[in-house]
């Protein structure tokens, strides 16, 4: 009982779908042995498979699926291929004509002597067999048997033998200078296949289409990538179908006592699929535009305004669509005189300290940005800043677009990078008197630019209830100097006309620079810039001597007293005559 059991089981596990065979297209008796035999399909399971073992008795009884074999009836990969070719491309018909010329040719294929021979025919010839078989069995149509069955085996037999399996990949590249420039190649385990194939978030350069058809293996097409979003990276991928031709194996039906039949196979099918090795980075170059606060200050924390620029390429950007944080840094360099834009930075440059800045998410490249520094211009001078941006300051995720290696420079002394603080102070002479002049002296002692400087300096007359800060408006303006021009460093002296009433006097310096921009003010009301104008001293005079008291009367005197009173009208004329002639004096009151 056990080995029965065993043996029952094994049948169960080996045995395979067994069906009968029945009649299909084409001519003669449906019978295992008949004198002009059958020519044409036989159908199994609604296949329409035919003989490859010729010679043997037709499988009229039960025939068992072997399925799709590389190995059928001890056929070589080449036969099996041819005859697949045949029975898939032709064989699935009703028309008799075409199912008898198929079977001839797959028979002659599978073994020519037998197919020849099998009926007496003493000839060589395929179409000499079949026209010794048919004119007997079906007459009317031997020719057009003879016909399509000699030019069916002639094209099975220019095809190379097949393959039983074919796998393949696409390989993409990447033009180094253009993240959307690039190709696709199919690589195959055969050379012979071909297909089609579509792209994702890209299309054929020629054609400008996402599909193409006729693809072979080992053929680059150039492409054209399409990123879907701004900024962020993505890849290129590809989907395809491609048939290797007919295989070598035939879908194999055996029936005991009968022929061995051949199915189709079809042809080799597979698929391929790929993307780029490394996600296609956009480029980012960026770079950076600088504008000081104020061209001249007089002192304090450094201010800058960034503004960020491409230079290629597009911002990178996260997954949710926000700006990634770029960071730059500058290092602030003090000089005695103005820099020369484009120049190296210069051996005598005094660095003074460092800026930094990491860009908004939000914002991004969209708005500038106001940098203040964290120390103070302490000295005079010209103030410049570098900013600089690179890669190895960035994250990883926005070195990838930058590539590893970037890095940018802003040009040393470009105008709009240079912060000016000057050093002007006076000294006013500080007291005169009525009817004298007064002097402030100017002390220029550093940030002169490279242009010049203009500077002029006014005096405003204190106001009894006016703080002095509030002096020096023009109400109370009473002399301005001339402007002064200078391009070193030094002490310039300026000196009021003649100041005719006392008081109070407040001295006020204005410097400008070539283009009229203020450079400086001095504070008004300051002790250093004050003068003070006082009443001059009356000469000492002798007593006039006293008249003798001679008894003299009035009437005695009247002569002398006209000639002196017309002395002193011939006077008073000659004075004015003299005024007239030399101009007036020039008096501040």
């Amino acid at each position: 009982m056990a080995t029965l059991l065993t043996v029952l089981i094994g049948g169960v596990v080996v045995a395979a779908p067994a069906h009968a065979a029945t009649q299909g297209a084409g001519f003669g008796a449906w019978a295992p042995i008949s004198r002009y035999g059958w020519h044409g399909s036989m159908v199994v399971d609604g296949v329409h498979t035919y003989c490859i073992t010729p010679g043997a008795p037709a499988p009229t009884g039960t025939s068992i699926d072997h399925g799709i074999s590389g190995s059928a009836a001890g056929l070589s990969p080449e036969k099996l291929t041819r005859i697949n070719l045949l029975v898939t491309k032709y064989g699935q018909t009703t028309d008799p004509v075409q199912a008898a010329a198929v079977g001839w040719a797959v028979k002659a294929i599978a073994n020519w002597d037998e197919t020849l021979h099998a009926f007496g025919y003493a000839g060589d010839t395929l179409a000499g067999a079949i026209h010794w078989t048919f004119s007997a069995l079906a007459p009317e149509h031997s020719q057009a048997v003879q016909d399509r069955a000699v030019a069916y085996y002639d094209e099975a037999t220019h095809a190379a033998a097949g393959m039983t399996s074919a796998s393949g990949s696409v390989t993409f590249t990447t033009d180094a200078a253009d993240h959307r420039a690039g190709t696709v190649r199919v690589d195959a385990t055969t050379t012979t296949a071909s297909g089609s194939l579509t792209l994702t978030n890209a299309v054929f350069t020629d054609t400008g289409a996402a599909t193409r058809e006729g693809v072979t293996p080992g053929t680059p097409y150039a492409i054209t990538a399409q990123q879907p979003a701004e900024g962020r990276p993505y890849s290129v991928s590809a989907t395809g179908r491609f048939s290797a031709g007919y295989a070598a194996a035939v879908r194999h039906y055996t029936t005991p006592g009968g022929q061995d039949t051949a199915g189709p196979a079809g042809t080799v099918e597979f698929e391929v699929t790929g993307q780029d090795a490394t996600p296609r980075m956009p480029p980012f170059a960026p770079t950076i535009s600088t504008q000081v606060a104020d061209r001249y200050s007089a002192g304090g924390p450094y201010i800058d305004e960034i503004t960020f620029e491409l230079a290629a390429g597009e911002w990178p950007r996260g997954g949710d669509g926000s700006f990634l944080p770029v960071t730059a840094s500058a290092t602030v360099y003090r000089t005695d005189t103005e820099p020369t834009p484009g120049e190296p930075v210069p051996a005598e440059a005094e660095p003074v300290g460092t800026l930094s800045l990491v860009t908004d998410a939000a914002t991004g490249p969209n708005a500038p940005y106001a940098v203040t520094s964290p120390w103070d211009m302490a000295a005079a001078g010209f103030y410049t800043a570098v900013w600089t941006i690179r890669a190895a300051d960035q994250s990883p995720e926005v070195s990838a677009h930058t590539g590893a290696g970037y890095s940018w420079a802003e040009a040393f002394g470009e105008r709009s990078q240079v912060a000016v603080v000057p050093a002007i102070t006076t000294t006013a002479q500080p007291t005169g008197t009525v009817g004298g002049t007064i002097t402030d002296t100017i002390h220029v002692t550093g940030g002169v630019p490279a242009d010049g400087l203009r500077i002029s300096a006014a005096v405003y007359r204190a106001v009894d209830g006016v703080a002095a800060s509030d002096t020096c408006v023009p109400a109370n303006l009473v002399w301005q100097s001339e402007q002064l021009e200078i391009t070193a460093v030094g002490s310039y002296a300026v000196t009021s006309p003649p100041i005719e009433l006392g008081g109070t006097y407040y001295w006020q310096e204005h410097a400008v620079d070539d283009a009229g921009a203020t450079v400086h003010t001095g504070v008004c009301g300051i002790e250093n810039e004050t003068s003070r104008v006082d009443a001059a001293a009356p000469a000492p005079t002798d007593s006039p001597p006293a008249l003798a008291a001679t008894g003299t009367g009035i009437d005695a005197l009247r002569g002398p007293a006209g000639l002196a009173i017309g002395l002193l009208t011939a006077g008073a004329s000659l004075a004015a005559t003299a005024r007239s002639r030399f101009g007036a004096r020039p008096k501040i009151r």
